[in-house]
């Protein structure tokens, strides 16, 4: 149950909105330990939701609900990777129109905390850095190495004439120095830059920093105040920011309201009781608070994070994090917990909470037809030629800036079989097959097989996926992917391969469409192949949940959109299809299967993500 807590103020902000406020004067201050907006006592009641997760059309709602839960500031990333995804490329368009998403929490009165990087960890593929970063060898991310900060400053360039017209004249009341730095520290002069960086170009509202406890030290810049991230609150915790800063108003960056899930794991689920009462703590404390995540969405496309502790796990597709709201944006207990203490806190009526979009089961689909991954090569894909194996990122593709996300396929001709040793040179996991004969698998637990023997020369083909690059810790350099080294047959290297690049980009998915050879799918068939089918629908397309029983392991496309990954061992075994991805008549559904296919999917009205563990 709810702690019943005495505030001894109330807030009324119903003055204090960014329609009301257009081109203030003072912004975000910090005065005697609080925070005052143009000159008025303020506490952040702040949400995250990242809009490079949700699609656009759902926005809006999203932040309705915001306000109905008694928010008055939305924090969102945002994701370098997508909007430079080649080098000097820069994409700020649809779903990744940074200016709108930011006017229209200003047009539903939210402020926004701005958090820019360039590295935003969140779960996200190398914590948002570009992947092509790493075609340099000597490359040191998060420093002030100079092949680094050339691109960062190259970026900023781009990015800050969207940010600095939505400072006085727009939401931005604060604007955070890169992420969580405490914990990676490499370099003493790096945060000073980063912060050069932003003043230089025109940010002119309150900075901050971010960081987890033990990291709080390491992660500060002069000018800057410094936030604390956690999930429990440990005696003392906030009382601890007085020992790197004084007389400064205190602030919960990131609360953790739920946390994420990886590939083989359980879906962690944070107690609602337990979680209100540690934000209830917070706000009786006199802290303001973010809560982290609000609303979490999805990882849609190949675009999920991985942990390396003790070993390499990659997240799953969902981000629903069991944050406040849903993957799909529907309600939990923790929406009207939370909205109960706010309401008592802000002594102001709430606005309604809007409706909730009913979901769809559109019921089976049946892919009726497929065609295997050895029949498109010829068609659609020419290999690259080296005598050496080359990592996805170094591939001479997109403007030199490489292959980032997806497969990779080597290629090479043996005679005989043997012993396969891949000296711990996959990154992720490669299938094996000589000729389109399945042989095994290769990947950080696996590192060698046995090939059959045969008679004469055959082909030996290594399927590598990147399964997600590592986007927190001290090994974001180490973060290429495909095969980073030899692969050796009875200890001798393999050479010349042919490779082929499987980014599975919007242009090969629609070449695919129309390519000869596709063909009935027979009873049983084992991949790597492409299925294809439709999904009819009479009416307004729904959101609906893709279960993919019967199959094993690969990604699903509707209408050419990249929902993500699907694996049988877990825990999530539904994908999130939203309503606005589907027209009204025929959809087209296609699946890339690793392994072993099944003959349907099923629509479902409620997802699954997984059997539940509550976090410690």
């Amino acid at each position: 149950m709810l702690i019943c807590l005495s505030f001894s103020s109330r807030f009324n902000w119903s003055e204090l909105i960014p329609l009301r406020l257009w081109g203030r004067t003072l912004g975000l201050q910090t005065e005697n330990s609080q925070f005052v907006l143009e000159g008025m006592p303020f506490r952040i009641f702040g949400g995250s939701m990242h809009y490079f997760r949700v699609p656009r059309e759902y926005w809006e709602d999203r932040m309705l609900k915001m306000k109905a839960c008694g928010l008055n500031t939305l924090t969102t990333y945002v994701p370098w990777n997508l909007h430079e995804q080649e080098r000097g490329k820069f994409d700020f368009s649809r779903n990744l129109d940074l200016e709108a998403f930011l006017s229209l929490a200003a047009k539903n009165g939210l402020w926004v905390i701005l958090r820019p990087g360039p590295y935003i960890c969140s779960e996200w593929d190398l914590g948002g850095l570009p992947s092509w970063l790493l075609q340099d060898p000597e490359m040191q991310l998060r420093t002030t190495y100079k092949g680094f900060t050339e691109a960062v400053d190259a970026y900023f360039d781009h990015l800050m004439p969207i940010v600095i017209p939505l400072q006085a004249r727009g939401p931005i009341i604060a604007v955070q120095v890169e992420n969580e730095y405490g914990s990676y520290a490499k370099d003493p002069n790096y945060m000073t830059y980063v912060k050069m960086a932003l003043l230089n170009r025109g940010i002119v509202e309150l900075l901050m920093t971010s960081d987890n406890k033990n990291g709080l030290s390491f992660g500060l810049v002069e000018g800057a105040l410094a936030t604390v991230n956690f999930q429990k609150l440990e005696p003392g915790l906030l009382k601890y920011l007085d020992t790197v800063q004084r007389d400064q108003p205190k602030m919960v960056m990131e609360y953790w309201t739920g946390w994420f899930d990886n590939w083989g794991g359980p879906h962690y689920v944070f107690d609602a009781d337990e979680m209100v009462n540690t934000v209830a703590s917070i706000l009786k404390l006199g802290a303001s608070i973010n809560l982290y995540m609000f609303h979490g969405g999805t990882n849609f496309g190949f675009m999920n994070g991985a942990l390396e502790a003790d070993e390499y796990k990659s997240d799953v597709t969902s981000y629903d994090y069991d944050a406040v709201l849903t993957e799909a944006g529907d309600y939990t207990s923790k929406f009207f917990k939370l909205r109960q203490l706010f309401s008592m806190i802000i002594g102001q009526p709430l606005p309604l909470p809007p409706m909730i979009e009913s979901k769809a089961s559109y019921g089976a689909i049946l892919l009726h037809q497929y065609i295997s991954l050895w029949d498109v090569l010829p068609s659609l894909l020419q290999p690259f030629k080296s005598e050496f194996p080359i990592n996805m990122e170094n591939l001479h593709l997109n403007d030199s800036s490489g292959q980032s996300y997806g497969y990779v396929l080597y290629e090479t001709v043996i005679f005989g079989g043997g012993h396969l040793h891949s000296r711990d040179h996959v990154r992720d996991r490669a299938q094996v097959f000589v000729n389109t004969m399945y042989v095994g698998e290769l990947d950080y637990n696996t590192v060698e097989l046995s090939l059959p023997d045969g008679q004469g020369f055959r082909q030996l083909r290594l399927l590598v996926e990147n399964r997600g690059r590592v986007n927190y810790g001290l090994a974001l350099n180490e973060q290429r992917k495909g095969l980073i080294g030899d692969v050796f047959l009875n200890k001798t290297p393999l050479r010349n391969f042919k490779i082929y690049s499987l980014e599975m980009k919007p242009g090969f998915m629609k070449s695919l469409r129309h390519i000869a050879g596709w063909s009935a799918v027979p009873d049983y068939f084992v991949g790597p192949a492409f299925f294809r089918g439709r999904l009819w629908i009479e009416h307004q397309p729904q959101d609906t949940f893709l279960k993919l029983q019967g199959w094993e392991k690969g990604v699903v496309f509707v209408n050419g959109q990249n929902l993500g990954r699907y694996w049988k061992i877990g825990p999530q075994e539904t994908l999130y299809l939203p309503g606005p991805w589907l027209w009204k008549g025929s959809n087209e559904i296609v699946i890339f299967e690793e392994r072993t296919a099944g003959r349907i999917i099923q629509s479902v009205d409620i997802p699954y993500l997984g059997r539940t563990q509550y976090v410690d």
